[in-house]
């Protein structure tokens, strides 16, 4: 009897390692994240996630991303709310805020305002906020997010081409890439000079920011869009 369930489990184990194999080889979405932590810094090149705060249960269809900048951080800290991050990134102090589109911080100086982001009404999100610094050429794989993700452009070029068969270019002064969940994307940085983008990945509290994605390839539009 134990010996008949030692081979059950065995052939059982078995089976799962094979449908495991079968569904990679089909390509399928797996959990992931080409993203570092900032305490694991060692160079500029790169992406950094720089906080990752709840913002808790959003009852609105779509919020906005407000950017402030502060002289200091503790100027920062003091005027943060519960949908607030303050972070450091190329050389500013910044607290950035989820909230509705009219809303202003009290000290700050404003910076941008990005929206609107679509989420999931009534259902809980965290802010995971990153600095990307890419030198030309550079990719980002095949991902997607259980949130909308939005940039602000601080210097250089980047084209986004996502999976509903559209290219999105960001430059500074230029309008925002918003991207809403579940669409795969696959970004390039283009042009000549360092792509730098502070980025937000508004996720769904219970779910991986980040999700990497092997059943989907770009079309090349960045490609031929250069």
């Amino acid at each position: 009897m134990t010996r008949q369930i030692w081979l059950h489990g065995v052939s059982l184990f078995c089976l799962l390692v094979l449908l495991g194999t079968h569904l990679v080889a089909q390509g399928v979405a797996v959990a992931g994240d080409p993203c570092k932590p900032a305490s694991e810094r060692t160079q500029e090149i790169g992406c950094w996630i720089l906080a990752d705060d709840a913002v808790g249960q959003i009852t609105k269809p779509q919020v906005f991303w407000h950017l402030d900048a502060y002289p200091t951080r503790a100027a920062a800290e003091a005027d943060k709310g519960p949908r607030g991050s303050v972070v450091e990134s190329f050389g500013k102090v910044w607290l950035m805020t989820i909230e509705d589109e009219n809303w202003r911080s009290a000290h700050g100086t404003r910076i941008a305002e990005i929206g609107p982001l679509p989420v999931v009404a009534g259902e809980k999100y965290s802010a995971r906020v990153m600095e990307a610094d890419f030198t030309p050429g550079m990719t980002a794989p095949a991902h997607l997010h259980s949130g909308p993700e939005a940039w602000y452009a601080v210097g250089g070029q980047t084209c986004l081409e996502s999976s509903d068969g559209r290219m999105q270019m960001s430059r500074v002064g230029g309008p925002a890439v918003i991207v809403p969940m579940g669409l795969s994307m696959h970004l390039t940085a283009v042009g000549s000079e360092r792509r730098r983008s502070i980025v937000i990945i508004l996720h769904q509290s219970s779910q991986p920011a980040t999700t990497m994605v092997h059943d989907w390839k770009p079309k090349g539009l960045c490609t031929e869009g250069k």
